[in-house]
């Protein structure tokens, strides 16, 4: 570790509050009434429940989510036995990890036991204040018995991470890279060099997927384990080896598998270069491996290799199980992690590699397309969908296996409550792209040669809600779906400027002339706009040879807007175009209008803003709650703007009794429903939630959305065009690809 590393680190572990984890109150606390229900003598009553019925210590307490990570510091992964105190750092670490992943809480017990007895006596009388207990950092074979008796000892979930985590992890990984390499579980030969509690604890699970336990070879520090040696404690008797095999070179000799449990550089390339074809390496010694990266890819030009490492491709990293382990376990009030939860999670695990990536995750990892493949058979830990993922696939198994004192049936809400405790409330985006899913339509792309709207265009035809169409230089397209290896599968590449375009281009023209032709258009004019991408694009719209057009990313909306409003134009019955975002927050969905377009609206204007908004809200099977805001609330203050405000209320009510609508109101007054209650009871939409935001300028509500993204870090969808006759839609300059991918799925949406 260089001496700045060093340095960072005990500065971040000591500066301002000392450690990395804290207790917060989850009630509240700031009055004589609230303090007297949390402590005496309201808390007399849960505790009485609970004395009547045990159970309810779920009801009343944080037991039901609150893990123990217990160590006594004798085997902390790289630092070996540097004992209790020493080990609260790395507890405090696992700690964080919990909660940041799946929001568990954690007590860290560092205990000063080396004594098998004592050290499980000890967390056995402790165990009534957990929901589960995470066993890490305890050497082997003292891990072993510790574990097994804990587990036959307690009602509650135990898992020695360091076991199963890396097992259930490895294992994943190893499901993913037989099938890349097109091998059989059944026929590998698999050598684990290592014989400790992840060695042992891997073998038993690659056991379970099908591997044979004669091709299994596990190699400690005196060389291979066979029949011969006497100096074996149980648990290495379980792998002894009947193949006349000594060292580690000799285990390596046409083995399909190795699994590093061990120390740094234990493989040499000549070992590497003896294993058969296609070789699976997962070099999981930490911080150096078995055999370096470079090294390995140097040797084998087909190996399929992973570390425990964050800087290369593969990661086997226990993140990517236990916090989800845990809260599915807990979830369902598992008695145990048995067998069958640990199988449902390296399922879980294998099968999201297999997904498409999002792009959150590319951004995350400074990459532009990760894929399922050599480079990649294990999800990334940053990776939001682990915990939809993992967590439900544990649950279930445990109600299935008869372990669980929780059933759940509803698995859908279940999922999307795990989405909201990490703060990744994508719901109403989930409900549009299923929605798009439902009947994929032909999507227009007219910056097809910016990196940003091509891998957008990729991965909406990838998660199979659109059909893209790409605008632009045909060799430059190309030659960039071939650099970022995105292959697409049905694809066409037009562009205006070439002459094989020129039958439809001379159509096109005559359309956009008779269109304009008393505008002061001419038949050459109209030629030369419409080797614009933008005009050629919309008028691929317009004549129905494709349904929806997407830009924007390289221009300004102005310039965007104009070829929209000269040839799809407005709805007749409305007669007004809007721009609407819509803000996904913790509290759900947020629309505003007008984010875009409208400087000044009339009363006439307000009142088309706000019907056209309604309608696209509804689309999402969501009913608009709107409040029409000003710095007025209901004639507290003159001007221009509450009292446009007040005739457009007046005349949506009168027209359209049945839509929640009402103002004009104060921003902080239409967010907060009790306030707004208070002080407006006669309102329609008093006591109601406000989702729906109409603003009264431009200005304000450009700044209100924009400040809300760039400040309250929520994601933001728009500005959605309402009010075309067509599905004409622009996203903002240089928007990031996951921004333009939503907008692609709402337009598809829009055309449905």
């Amino acid at each position: 570790m260089s001496k700045i590393l060093k340095q960072d680190a005990l500065k971040y572990h000591s500066e301002k509050r000392p450690g990395k984890i804290e207790v917060i109150p989850t009630k509240p606390h700031s009055s004589q009434h609230d303090l007297s229900l949390a402590y005496s003598p309201g808390v007399a009553e849960p505790c009485l429940q609970i004395a009547e019925n045990k159970e309810d210590v779920y009801k009343y307490t944080a037991k039901g989510n609150l893990v123990a990570v217990i160590s006594n510091g004798t085997a902390v992964l790289g630092l070996g036995d540097i004992g209790p105190h020493a080990s609260k750092p790395v507890m405090e670490g696992k700690g964080l990890l919990f909660k940041i992943f799946a929001d568990i809480d954690v007590f860290d017990i560092e205990v000063d036991a080396n004594d098998i007895d004592l050290f499980v006596n000890t967390v056995k009388a402790i165990s009534p204040t957990f929901g589960g207990i995470n066993l890490e950092d305890i050497k082997a074979p003292e891990c072993f018995e510790i574990e097994e008796r804990l587990k036959a000892e307690l009602d509650i979930p135990v898992m020695h991470d360091d076991q199963h985590g890396t097992a259930i992890i490895s294992s994943a990984g190893l499901v993913n890279a037989t099938e890349l390499a097109g091998k059989k579980m059944s026929e590998i030969v698999l050598v684990v060099n290592g014989a400790g509690a992840a060695a042992v604890a891997c073998s038993k699970l690659y056991l379970a997927l099908g591997v044979k336990k004669e091709n299994i070879v596990m190699c400690d520090s005196k060389g291979v384990i066979h029949s011969e040696r006497t100096d074996l404690n149980k648990y290495k008797k379980e792998f002894v080896t009947e193949r006349k095999l000594k060292t580690l070179a000799d285990a390596m000799k046409n083995a399909d598998v190795f699994v590093g449990l061990s120390v740094a550089d234990a493989v040499s390339t000549e070992m590497l270069q003896s294993m058969a074809p296609n070789p699976i390496v997962f070099a999981l010694a930490n911080p150096n491996p078995e055999i370096s990266y470079e090294k390995a890819k140097a040797a084998r030009a087909d190996v399929i290799f992973a570390t425990g490492r964050s800087d290369y491709p593969n990661q086997i990293n226990n993140v990517l199980g236990f916090p989800f382990i845990f809260r599915g376990a807990l979830d369902v009030r598992a008695t145990c992690i048995n067998e069958e939860m640990k199988m449902a999670a390296v399922l879980a695990v294998a099968k999201l590699a297999r997904e498409i990536v999002p792009e959150t995750v590319n951004v995350a990892y400074n990459a532009t397309n990760i894929q399922f493949g050599r480079e990649y058979i294990i999800p990334k830990p940053l990776d939001h969908r682990l915990i939809a993922a993992v967590a439900p696939a544990v649950a279930k198994a445990a109600i299935d296996s008869g372990v669980a004192k929780h059933i759940i049936t509803d698995w859908e809400t279940y999922a999307e409550e795990l989405i909201l405790r990490t703060g990744h409330d994508n719901k109403i985006l989930r409900q549009i792209t299923n929605k798009a899913k439902q009947n994929p339509k032909q999507v227009v792309f007219a910056e097809a040669d910016r990196y940003n709207v091509l891998k957008a265009a990729y991965i909406s035809e990838k998660e199979g809600f659109a059909r893209p169409i790409l605008l632009g230089n045909l060799a430059k397209i190309e030659a960039m779906i071939k650099e970022y290896d995105l292959d697409f599968k049905d694809v066409r590449i037009l562009d205006p400027r070439c002459e094989r375009q020129n039958a439809r281009l001379e159509r096109f023209a005559q359309i956009l002339y008779t269109k304009r032709q008393r505008k002061g258009l001419t038949f050459r004019n109209a030629k030369d706009l419409l080797r614009s991408r933008n005009y050629f694009g919309m008028m691929m719209v317009e004549t129905g040879e494709a349904d929806t057009f997407i830009s924007g990313y390289a221009h300004s909306y102005k310039e965007t807007i104009h070829p929209a409003l000269e040839i799809i134009g407005c709805r007749a019955d409305l007669n007004k175009l809007a721009g609407m975002n819509i803000l996904i927050t913790k509290k759900g969905p947020l629309f505003f209008a007008d984010t875009t377009l409208n400087s000044q609206p009339d009363v006439k204007t307000l009142t088309s803003i706000t019907l056209l908004a309604a309608e696209a809200i509804r689309k999402f099977n969501i009913e608009p709650v709107i409040a029409m805001v000003s710095y007025s609330n209901f004639g507290s203050a003159k001007g221009d703007s509450p009292l446009k405000i007040q005739e457009a209320v007046k005349t949506l009510h009168r027209e359209y009794p049945d839509l929640l609508v009402d103002g004009e109101v104060q921003f902080n007054f239409a967010v907060n429903s009790e306030l707004y209650t208070k002080i407006a009871p006669f309102s329609k939409i008093a006591g109601k939630q406000v989702n729906t935001f109409i603003f009264p300028n431009l200005t304000s509500g450009n700044a209100a959305y924009k400040i809300m993204q760039e400040l309250g870090g929520v994601e933001s969808i728009g500005p959605i065009l309402v009010g075309s006759k067509k599905p004409i839609h622009i996203v903002q300059l240089e928007s990031p690809v996951r921004e333009i991918v939503n907008m692609v799925a709402y337009a598809v949406v829009d055309c449905q």
